[in-house]
């Protein structure tokens, strides 16, 4: 049963990605003679054309990837059952978080390598802007305390993970050498970086390293400080690249292993329609956060790989391609925590079930301590790449926003807000405040592309109705989590109203745009 219902969603992927990949091609009209902002605008610091397009798409994959979709599928599958889950993360990656996605770099290509807050000022008003801007900078403050947690919590948890973890940052120094000064042959550095990967995986297993919470979340701040102000091409982006085939690795030995072990499903289909006082419908929707659907992934496209992509018909792979792929490993997740016994879900640690999950589906192939520790070195290495990724973009923002040009100064801003919202609460406190926040930076994000698309004269049905429905939902649940944080007088009760306005502002601009385009 488990085989067969990954092999359903692989199918049904592979099928969004033809038909509706090609239809959205033919809508956006791609051309590949067009010169991309990687060339046009070159600087040597943001925009450099990436070595290839697999090279480019490991960075973005990375990037958006991070562990949204494995944790926020895992913790709606426990709460609500894997139906529901699996539904929503194939429907919704397949027909919008997939648009939104191949939408958001496209429109960046465009205008550019502008950012989506950037191009809010361009077709809608510079009040939009403004207010576009804020809110998005504060979601990814949110973004950076949320993963810096998690990240340095698994550290304390699973030491051995902290070597493969942190020991990819020279290897992805050296690759980016070889890579972009020695201009070496990309599948020579490759096999390099993944071997050095590898390697590093067997010495974690064998080593680890105790050192208390605090120094860990101070390590990553230092490290998502110097991945901020470095060349992209230096560190974010070959870590990020190398990295990816951890996944593509984690994705592949999960399917052989559903292939010879295919467990039984424990998990009900359909547990309850509220859960711990939480409907299916609104919060489902926004605790699958990056399964389905991601504002972080706009910022991602039209942030950082907008300004590195070297051809236009690299977009369809990248931006839909990336999406569809992320629901593959969402929809992998949903399959592990399904095949464990209820006592084991008992734990509730969606860290600790994925891994277990894991563990059990390739038990014929691996051992169950091999397996299970392969699976937090995967859910590891893209927390980190989330972290590396939302810190720099928020730098963009900040530069956007106060007009401050100096990179140091900015990171240093952006690293020290995270840091004060991060001692308000611990992850879990912050995980559907993070998701609410990044679900509904997409539902702006797709009412900005509605606006280009109109004023560019062309459809706006297949981006302007999932615009509708995800922001009525991630606005809903923002107000009920305000609700509850003002009962138990909780600080972050200020930061949910300040969503809320800044969010009703810019709805406000956009249908004010809307009514009249010209």
């Amino acid at each position: 049963m488990s085989l067969i219902i990954f092999f359903i969603s692989v199918i049904l992927f592979l099928i969004g990605y033809i038909f509706y990949g090609r239809f959205l091609n033919k809508l956006y009209n791609l051309n590949p003679n067009n010169k991309t902002p990687a060339f046009k605008k070159y600087d040597g610091i943001d925009y450099i054309p990436a070595k290839n397009w697999l090279v480019l798409f490991g960075h973005h994959f990375s990037s958006i990837a991070g562990a949204g979709p494995i944790i926020g599928p895992v913790i709606a599958s426990v709460l609500w059952g894997w139906l529901p889950s699996i539904l929503w993360i194939i429907l919704g990656s397949i027909f919008i978080g997939g648009v939104h996605d191949f939408s958001s770099l496209f429109i960046s290509v465009r205008e550019d390598g502008k950012s989506i807050g950037e191009i809010s000022g361009l077709v809608i008003s510079k009040r939009t802007k403004v207010l576009f801007s804020l809110f998005v900078f504060l979601a990814l403050i949110l973004v950076v305390s949320v993963f810096n947690y998690l990240c340095a919590e698994t550290f304390i948890n699973q030491p051995k993970i902290i070597l493969p973890s942190l020991g990819l940052i020279p290897v992805a120094l050296i690759v980016g050498y070889l890579l972009y000064k020695l201009k070496a042959n990309s599948f020579l550095v490759t096999i390099f970086g993944i071997v050095c990967l590898f390697c590093l995986i067997i010495l974690g297993d064998n080593f680890s390293i105790k050192l208390p919470i605090n120094f860990w979340i101070f390590i990553l701040f230092v490290y998502c400080y110097l991945a901020s102000v470095l060349p992209v091409n230096i560190l974010l982006q070959p870590r990020d690249y190398i990295s990816s085939f951890l996944l593509f690795f984690g994705i592949i030995l999960g399917f052989i292993g559903l292939v010879f072990s295919s467990p039984k499903i424990n998990l009900e289909p359909i547990i309850t329609f509220k859960a711990d006082g939480q409907y299916l419908w609104p919060f489902m929707f926004i605790t699958i956060a990056c399964g389905a659907i991601s504002g972080f992934h706009s910022l991602i496209a039209s942030g950082t790989t907008s300004k590195q992509i070297a051809n236009e018909a690299h977009i369809k792979r990248i931006g839909y391609g990336g999406m569809l792929l992320e629901g593959v490993l969402a929809s992998l997740a949903v399959i592990s925590v399904s095949v464990l016994s209820k006592d084991v879900i008992s734990l509730k640690n969606p860290i600790s079930l994925f891994s277990k999950g894991y563990g059990i589906i390739n038990s014929k192939i691996l051992s169950n301590n091999l397996s299970e520790f392969i699976a937090i070195v995967i859910l590891n290495a893209f927390i980190l790449t989330t972290l590396d990724t939302a810190t720099r973009i928020s730098r963009y923002l900040f530069e956007e926003l106060f007009k401050i040009k100096n990179r140091y100064v900015s990171t240093f801003v952006v690293v020290i807000l995270s840091a004060l919202l991060l001692i308000t609460g611990k992850w879990n406190k912050l995980w559907q405040l993070f998701g609410a926040s990044n679900q509904l930076v997409a539902g702006l994000v797709m009412f900005v592309i509605s606006c280009w698309l109109i004023k560019n004269k062309r459809n706006i049905k297949i981006v302007f109705i999932p615009a509708i429905f995800m922001f009525i939902t991630t606005i809903f649940t923002i107000f009920l989590k305000m609700i509850e944080y003002f009962k138990n007088k909780d600080f972050l009760f200020i930061v949910a109203f300040i969503l809320i306005l800044l969010a009703l502002f810019m709805i406000y601009e956009v249908f004010k745009k809307l009514r009249c385009p010209n």
